[in-house]
């Protein structure tokens, strides 16, 4: 079973937010490390919006690992003379698939809702460009959006829960996120699960959630992953959690949760 993480960071010389770990260099050798022990085959990079020369270290890590990683990327939203130009030829890159994006820096939490990322939508849907965001603050609003432009392929980060609140309070976004499943160009990426619980692993206390999104979305449409830096537990707990725990999520539902689907989604060539 090809084995995918939707979602992990890597950095050089950079001093992350608390809730990450607390190493200066996280490398894509060090990632593939502990892909190697925990059974994962391949990650989508998503440069730390905090590195400035984020894009740059993951584009690397694919060029040198073209097997192991491909990457979201991101430019300065609120720039749109000086981003632009450089989406027109975004995902000719190597290594490049689209675009991801978070709101949580001062100053940046009413952009998705303020008309400042008004500029990005028609280039992206135009490309059909994949667009990952951390979107638990607008879920309604994304919606709109996807309705608007229909050929982005969107994906939400980390259950469109809320990563910076406790066990099962994190999910007080869950109805707004089940209310997406209707737009087919909206889907979930199951990342940081084992972190939204409060309870020991296998963190039974999350699994009915787990099932009402899968149930919602659809095994095309959910994609496990872990935000690896942020997580307290191991990394092979993160897989085993959905290969093992969760009785609902078998067969050739299991293959796509966890690789084949987000693989079609980004479009990353299956092996």
């Amino acid at each position: 079973m090809l084995i995918v993480d939707s979602q992990v960071h890597i950095w050089i010389n950079t001093q992350m937010s608390p809730i990450h770990r607390q190493d200066m260099n996280f490398t894509g050798e060090d990632l593939i490390a502990e892909m190697e022990e925990a059974g994962v085959d391949r990650v989508i990079l998503h440069p730390p919006g905090v590195v400035p020369n984020g894009n740059e270290v993951a584009i690397a890590a694919a060029n040198a690992h073209p097997d192991r990683f491909r990457v979201l990327g991101w430019v300065h939203m609120d720039e749109e003379e000086r981003s632009a130009p450089k989406l027109a030829g975004w995902t000719d890159t190597p290594g490049m698939l689209g675009l991801r994006f978070l709101f949580i820096a001062p100053g940046r939490e009413t952009w998705p809702t303020d008309g400042t990322l008004d500029w990005i939508w028609p280039i992206a849907n135009e490309q059909k460009m994949p667009i990952g965001l951390l979107a638990h603050t607008f879920l309604p609003t994304l919606g709109e959006i996807a309705e608007k432009y229909p050929d982005i392929p969107f994906l939400i980060d980390h259950l469109g829960a809320n990563p910076f609140k406790p066990g099962v309070e994190s999910f007080e976004t869950l109805p707004e996120l089940l209310a997406l499943a209707k737009h087919p160009n909206i889907a979930v990426k199951m990342s940081g699960a084992n972190g939204n619980s409060s309870a020991a692993y296998p963190h039974t206390d999350i699994h009915d959630n787990l099932h009402r999104i899968f149930d919602a979305f659809g095994p095309d449409r959910c994609f496990w992953g872990t935000d690896l830096s942020r997580m307290k537990c191991s990394y092979k707990e993160c897989v085993t959690l959905f290969t093992e725990e969760l009785p609902w999520l078998s067969g050739r539902d299991l293959e796509l949760v966890m690789g084949e689907a987000v693989c079609n989604w980004v479009g990353w060539d299956l092996p």
